[in-house]
């Protein structure tokens, strides 16, 4: 039940305390507990032994501005330590506005996210996994907050595994929202692929932007814009038909996986219908691909379904069986989660009882066909 399918070293987990206390505020999708919750069930499930588990560091200013501006980042320290900014800085950081709210932790929370992903990059130098669900701030940009992100850690765990001599790394985003930010910054680097499968027409895209289905970026580059109700046989479908030949043909020597959970059909920031069991799926047909591979969290705002996914996520990770039935003290930890949020008044029994989703497979649509082909071409 608990033998590691990495023959080099087992996963290792990296997480913080600072999440459990930690909230965005009032009513922001993110004024819910998702890494502690995926820390507690693996503890209950008997997965998370202190020799897999690691404390996360913070990253240092100096550290943030590997990728991002100096002045952005001294910003985000004021408003941390004033909880304030003046209406120009607000305009000129997207801070404090456009759901990038300031809070207690604004700047110690997103920098430990990032001292997590940078660590990663350090400990993959060799062949291994490493799971750090707080990671996938995927829209974070070099001088601006950005949907919820506020510094970027999955660029700047890319650019310390290619500081580490790693000359080829790809980048699998399965959040429902594109993966805008990491594309952005690797748009001319020969070095490091970007695939993204989100919700066509989800912010942040629009007519014309990045994310629709011929957006290649400076070349290295594919989109996956799928419609709504994407269910699981679609993504299997295209994981085959497009994702897995592009990512060998690329043979990376190191893979980074944003897993984040709002394509989950519970999820109310989109309109995907996946269930966790697919998002399991991916991550089993990717741990092989290259010797070393990082996996990241990302969105996902229903407390019970962002954690029990990569509560499974780890455990595809190890290879650890998923009970029918979770014993009590996993039942506990979810039993104990409040959502303010009109599907949390009344959750159904199973997201308390059980980790696994039952699979939401359905039609292959032709636009998802489509999808794969226009990917593949060359």
């Amino acid at each position: 039940m608990s033998k590691a399918v990495n023959a080099v070293s087992p996963p290792r987990f990296i997480g913080s305390e600072i999440y459990r206390r930690s909230t965005y505020g009032g009513r922001h999708p993110l004024a819910i507990p998702r890494v502690s919750t995926c820390m507690d069930l693996c503890r209950a499930l008997g997965w998370l032994p202190e020799a897999a588990y690691i404390d996360s560091p913070r990253a240092t200013p100096a550290q943030l501005t590997r990728f991002h501006d100096p002045a952005y980042v001294a910003a985000v320290q004021k408003a941390e330590r004033e909880q304030q900014l003046s209406v120009a800085e607000q305009e000129r950081f997207n801070l404090g506005r456009n759901g990038n709210p300031i809070y207690p932790e604004v700047f110690r929370r997103p920098a430990t996210a990032c001292g997590a992903s940078i660590l990663a990059g350090e400990l993959l130098a060799e062949p291994g996994i490493v799971h750090s669900p707080a990671g996938g701030t995927h829209h974070g940009r070099a001088g601006r907050a950005s949907g919820f992100c506020y510094f970027n850690d999955p660029v700047l765990g890319i650019l310390t595994l290619l500081d580490q001599g790693i000359a080829r790394v790809a980048y699998l985003d399965v959040d429902a929202h594109h993966g805008d930010g990491v594309q952005d910054a690797f748009h001319d680097d020969p070095r490091v692929l970007t695939l993204s499968i989100h919700e066509d027409m989800r912010w942040p895209m629009a007519p014309g932007s990045t994310g629709g289905a011929d957006d290649r970026a400076g070349g290295l580059a594919r989109n996956f814009p799928v419609p709504a109700g994407f269910n699981d046989s679609e993504l299997a479908f295209l994981m085959e038909a497009a994702v897995l030949p592009l990512v060998e043909n690329f043979a990376p020597q190191a893979l980074v996986l944003q897993c984040g959970a709002d394509g989950l059909e519970e999820d109310p920031l989109s309109k995907l219908s996946l269930s966790n069991r697919a998002l399991w799926r991916v991550v089993a047909q990717v741990r092989d691909l290259a010797p070393r591979l990082l996996v990241l969290g990302g969105g996902g705002y229903n407390p019970w379904s962002v954690g029990r996914a990569w509560a499974g996520v780890w455990a595809t990770l190890n290879g650890f069986e998923i009970p029918g039935r979770l014993p009590d003290g996993a039942e506990a930890v979810l039993r104990a989660l409040e959502w303010r949020h009109s599907r949390g008044r009344n959750p159904p029994e199973a997201w308390f009882t059980t980790l696994a989703d039952p699979p939401r497979d359905g039609p292959l649509r032709e636009e998802v066909r489509t999808l794969a082909a226009r990917a593949t071409a060359s």
